[in-house]
């Protein structure tokens, strides 16, 4: 059985993950709110874009997320802008469930990446990532309204907060609609480095 179930994401200072449509994934804004990933090392590696990359605690921290990974849960929307930008050979290499109504079969990718489609709701892709991940943890990947979903209903063990020095004013809020009479939560690391800071909290119902 998988051990923590976690979320992992980075997020403006005013509190967005991602802006309000789909189409601007990739733009300037999301560009500034990543840009302490893509000189690493790590993300040269995943993403096949050649040797070299900065190494350090930043690079440590995104390639220590990914080993721990054995499957990962996402929402459908999420999917659908990934699927028009991910490379070829998706980034996830291991087992991807995504909560959705509609009926697919497994979209099987190189590298390691398969997207399995749930119809019957949040427990149940959970369940079938944590069977997936064996002794690996569980990855929600996002977005926004999958990770708060997890959330208020207490399927969280633990999340890592990314806080980058970009204000977005409007776009997706990463808390949007959580049940704060619900949800506490600890702070149980802090580390910073010249691009973000890694907040680390582990949730317990209040």
């Amino acid at each position: 059985m998988a051990g923590t179930v976690f979320f992992s994401v980075s997020m403006s200072l005013d509190g967005f993950i991602a802006p309000e449509s789909p189409e601007d994934l990739m733009g300037r804004q999301w560009v500034e709110l990543h840009q302490w990933l893509f000189p690493l090392r790590f993300t040269r590696e995943n993403l096949r874009l050649g040797e070299g990359g900065e190494e350090g605690r930043d690079n440590d921290i995104a390639r220590e997320t990914f080993e721990r990974t054995g499957a990962s849960v996402m929402g459908k929307r999420m999917f659908d802008a990934g699927e028009r930008m991910w490379p070829e050979e998706a980034p996830f290499h291991t087992p991807v469930f995504v909560v959705t109504h509609e009926k697919r079969d497994p979209w099987e990718r190189p590298g390691g990446t398969t997207f399995h489609f749930v119809n019957d709701g949040i427990p149940a892709a959970l369940e079938r990532a944590r069977s997936a991940a064996g002794d690996r943890d569980v990855r929600v990947a996002g977005g926004g309204a999958t990770i708060v979903e997890h959330l208020n209903a207490g399927l969280v063990d633990e999340f890592t907060v990314a806080l980058s020095p970009v204000l977005f004013g409007s776009g997706v809020r990463l808390f949007d609609g959580v049940d704060a009479g619900r949800v506490a939560l600890r702070q149980v690391r802090s580390e910073s480095s010249p691009r973000v800071t890694h907040l680390t909290y582990t949730v317990r119902e209040r």
